[in-house]
């Protein structure tokens, strides 16, 4: 008889390898699970009044970014005609004179006002998270919403790349919100033009990152292992190693948790491409993200981390 498989101790041990707490690498199917927020073609479809989102997509070759700023330029048309007497709005500190920023102002009204607190305070997935026995160095994120803060209260936020590079972060206690947040509308990446502004600075955060990248085992969760925000990412820092030991302590600190097809928990290494370097990773398939929680539970600080950071 096989023994099932213990995945809460697979990954302490995975873990307790590194000398560095983990960091978590959040995508938007964190939200999905626990807000019941919609996907990026959901949200999108939410706000397509013109037309049905999918002619977008028709449009733009299938390409979400180009999909987004088509949308946009018909959601401005109809959103000026609806708040052009609301200066109060276009006239604020936070507003950017361009064609995605109605959109963006809308869209981040919306996560604005998703209850969060009585969505997550019974799930028996998240009190496992939101104990206090938790050990992480941070977390990245491409997500908008405000779960994460909610969650980690203590840890300090970063918005944006810019953020990023000016406010000197110790890579220790924080949030970097690398997309974006509804806090700050325009700080949203989601349109062509975004996303060619994103690209044309991401060696610098490549640069940011790799050093947690190199020193952390990073947990990446809510994302596909195809999802480009994290390909190109991994591509950019990959094709930054200078030795092969380094690409090897890069492959080490990578998991991916993802849900399996079946009712089984998985743990197994895949080779993955990425830039011009192949990878082996850890891909962790489990239905009770529970189990994830419970195994950062396992490292020992005597100091909380928003001490620590201080």
């Amino acid at each position: 008889m096989t023994q099932e498989l213990d995945i809460e101790k697979e990954l302490a041990e995975i873990l307790s390898e590194s000398i560095s707490a983990p960091f978590l690498f959040i995508g938007s199917g964190f939200s999905r699970r626990y807000l019941d927020l919609p996907d990026w073609k959901g949200l999108l479809t939410k706000f397509s009044t013109s037309m049905p989102f999918d002619s977008y997509l028709g449009t733009s070759g299938n390409d979400y970014p180009s999909a987004a700023l088509a949308l946009a330029g018909d959601f401005a048309a109809e959103w000026w005609k609806s708040n052009k007497d609301k200066p109060e709005i276009y006239q604020s500190k936070n507003w950017i004179h361009a064609i995605e920023t109605p959109l963006k102002y809308e869209i981040s009204q919306y996560l604005n006002n998703v209850e969060i607190e009585s969505k997550i305070s019974d799930n028996p997935e998240l009190k496992e998270l939101l104990s206090s026995e938790v050990v992480i160095d941070g977390i990245i994120t491409t997500n908008w919403d405000r779960l994460l803060e909610t969650i980690f209260p203590k840890l300090n936020v970063y918005v944006g790349q810019s953020d990023l590079f000016f406010r000197n972060p110790q890579s220790i206690g924080e949030i970097f919100k690398i997309h974006g947040c509804c806090s700050n509308f325009s700080s949203l990446v989601l349109t062509k033009n975004d996303y060619e502004n994103f690209n044309s600075k991401n060696a610098y955060l490549a640069a940011k990152l790799l050093s947690i990248f190199l020193e952390n085992p990073v947990i990446f969760i809510g994302y596909s292992i195809t999802d480009t925000n994290i390909t190109d990412l991994l591509g950019l820092i990959a094709d930054m190693m200078e030795s092969q030991e380094q690409l090897e302590r890069l492959a080490k600190n990578l998991i991916f948790v993802t849900r399996p097809d079946d009712e089984k928990d998985q743990l197994e290494s895949v080779l993955m491409t990425v830039g011009s370097k192949k990878l082996y990773f850890t891909h962790i398939r489990t239905h009770d993200y529970s189990k994830i929680y419970k195994a950062l539970q396992h490292s020992e600080r005597k100091i909380p981390v928003h001490l620590l950071r201080a």
